[in-house]
């Protein structure tokens, strides 16, 4: 009996530690907060599909709203209720076009500035990295003075910036047949949503991802969206019926992406 049971317990734990070893490798989970320059086209989605393409498997949320700003998600509490209750390993930020500029006059820049910071202090205390996610101007002085006021604003919290506009800029010149703006020639097209993930991507990773074809499955959102500031999965069924439900790339474009900014594709 008792060499019968001894036979029982071996062939459990054996069992026990091939399924742990076979099961699927847990993926990391990102949180996005911004507005309609962070959902239109979903950048956040096209993120996650081009880290599992690229063998590093990355679930992605979202907290957006058309209009929204970095201060409205402090002051509803909503970022810091998702970091207390998720294990986030990265918060990507975007801020509204032109509040770092102080377009909406100049308290928009002071209460700007003073949400990065506190909303990176919130990752930090939950262990989640924090990279700001830069915007863009179409014309280039302001599109320089947007990126000096984005850096710095990032600097003053020591947290990474991801530089978008003169990249968006360059990439327009290189590549004007591609789709860079949505029909209101003013929010990401679905080639400016490819260039958010891949440079968040090199900001995450520390590299770039390989120019192979992408197929993302997830909701391609224009700006008229039903979108509210719940928190929400990337690829979660859409509020809207009609919203176009996939997006595809090619290896074609995503070498002129990663080539035209000076930069070789790879794993």
């Amino acid at each position: 009996m008792r060499l019968l049971a001894s036979l029982l317990f071996s062939i459990l734990v054996i069992c026990t530690s091939c399924s742990v070893q076979n099961s699927p490798r847990q993926s990391e989970r990102v949180l996005f907060v911004g507005n309609s320059l962070t959902y239109v086209g979903n950048s956040p989605a096209v993120f996650s599909a081009l880290a599992e393409a690229n063998g590093k498997p990355i679930a992605s949320d979202m907290i957006v709203r058309g209009g929204a700003t970095l201060t409205q998600r402090v002051a509803d509490g909503s970022v810091a209720r998702a970091l207390d209750e998720r294990k986030y390993t990265a918060l990507v930020l975007q801020e509204r076009g032109g509040d770092l500029m102080c377009s909406f006059g100049p308290d928009s820049c002071v209460q700007s500035r003073q949400a990065i910071k506190a909303l990176s202090a919130f990752a930090e205390q939950s262990g989640a990295s924090v990279v700001l996610l830069g915007s863009y101007q179409p014309h280039p002085a302001a599109s320089q003075r947007l990126i000096e006021a984005e850096s710095a604003a990032a600097a003053e919290v020591g947290i990474p910036y991801i530089e978008v506009s003169e990249k968006l800029r360059r990439l327009r010149s290189a590549a004007p047949e591609l789709t860079w703006f949505a029909p209101d020639g003013m929010h990401p097209g679905k080639e400016l949503a490819l260039l958010n993930a891949i440079l968040v991507y090199q900001a995450l990773h520390g590299s770039l991802p390989s120019p192979q074809p992408l197929t993302v499955m997830a909701p391609i959102y224009g700006s008229t969206s039903g979108l509210t500031e719940t928190l929400r999965q990337a690829d979660a069924p859409p509020p809207l019926s009609e919203t176009p439900k996939e997006v595809r790339y090619s290896s074609a474009t995503l070498r002129k992406l990663l080539g035209a900014v000076g930069i070789e594709g790879g794993s």
